[in-house]
């Protein structure tokens, strides 16, 4: 009769050979295990691992942060740099210093050229302008109205306005005045050209004919209410500056040129005093204004 295998896995009685204990998965627990058993790390290599790390990525951190630092050194000294000569190059753009004779010049120039719009109507026209009569006598012309700023084309005769309008004749400025025993009328006209050059070209293309210039501006009311295109005895021109300052004169009567004979002579005054009212004028305005010698003013 076989002995029964008891609970624990052992024989109950006889003296057969214990067998094998299995585990749950099957395998003799008695056998070597295949797989390698490698020891676990302690917690000293684990230490030293996370430090090495930890070392290695703040060694990495200073690089960059040296880099960086280098790197914003370097662009805040170029900027320093191109401050300092962006300062130093604008204060001697601006500091005062003395004019050049060439800046001299061009300052003249240009304040020459803007008077006519920077002065009044009675600035380019005074209201009354010296002259001399007979026997060299001191007189005073005196003016009798300003006309509207006009066209250079409509306040002179064909072949003038030609001229002017060729060279960029900007705008003409007229005023009409009477001697000083209201018995000559006189007509100012200020054509203003684009600079001096083209005032000079101009002058040197106007023909001599003294029946043609500006156009006479009559004021109804007044002595010059007869005066006309007709009634011109004279014309002439002066050039100051961009300005050609023409003028024109005849008598307060009405008197036509054509009902003039030519045996009579004009009246001794009368151009003399057209030619002396017209260059007084251009000398206002061709007046040298006075220069500061410094970029900003008297003080260098």
């Amino acid at each position: 009769m076989k002995a029964r295998r008891s609970t624990s896995g052992l024989p109950r009685a006889g003296g057969e050979a214990p067998q094998e204990r299995r585990n749950p998965l099957g395998n003799a627990t008695g056998r070597r295990s295949r797989v390698r058993s490698w020891p676990a790390a302690d917690s000293r290599r684990r230490t030293a691992a996370k430090e090495r790390a930890e070392l290695l990525a703040l060694r990495q951190g200073m690089r960059y942060r040296r880099m960086f630092v280098a790197l914003l050194g370097v662009i805040i000294a170029v900027s320093a740099v191109v401050v300092l000569l962006g300062t130093v190059g604008l204060f001697s753009e601006t500091r005062s210093r003395p004019l050049t004779p060439d800046e001299q010049n061009q300052y003249k120039q240009e304040e020459i050229a803007r008077r006519w719009q920077a002065w009044p109507a009675t600035g380019v026209f005074p209201e009354e302008v010296k002259y001399l009569g007979l026997d060299r006598a001191q007189q005073y012309a005196r003016r009798v109205g300003i006309a509207p700023e006009t066209d250079c084309a409509k306040a002179a005769d064909a072949s003038v306005a030609g001229v002017l309008q060729s060279h960029g004749c900007v705008t003409m400025l007229r005023a009409t005045y009477m001697d000083q025993t209201a018995s000559f009328v006189f007509t100012v006209g200020v054509a203003v050209l684009k600079d001096e050059a083209s005032r000079i070209s101009a002058g040197e293309e106007l023909t001599q004919d003294d029946r043609v210039g500006v156009l006479p501006v009559a004021f109804p009311g007044t002595v010059s209410e007869r005066f006309g295109p007709d009634q011109r005895q004279r014309t002439g021109w002066v050039g100051a500056g961009p300005y050609l300052v023409f003028s024109t004169g005849g008598y307060a009567d009405g008197r036509t040129r054509a009902a003039i004979p030519p045996e009579e002579i004009l009246h001794s005054e009368l151009w003399p005093a057209a030619k002396s009212i017209g260059n007084q004028i251009a000398y206002f305005l061709a007046d040298p204004p006075k220069v500061p010698p410094c970029t900003q003013g008297n003080v260098c």
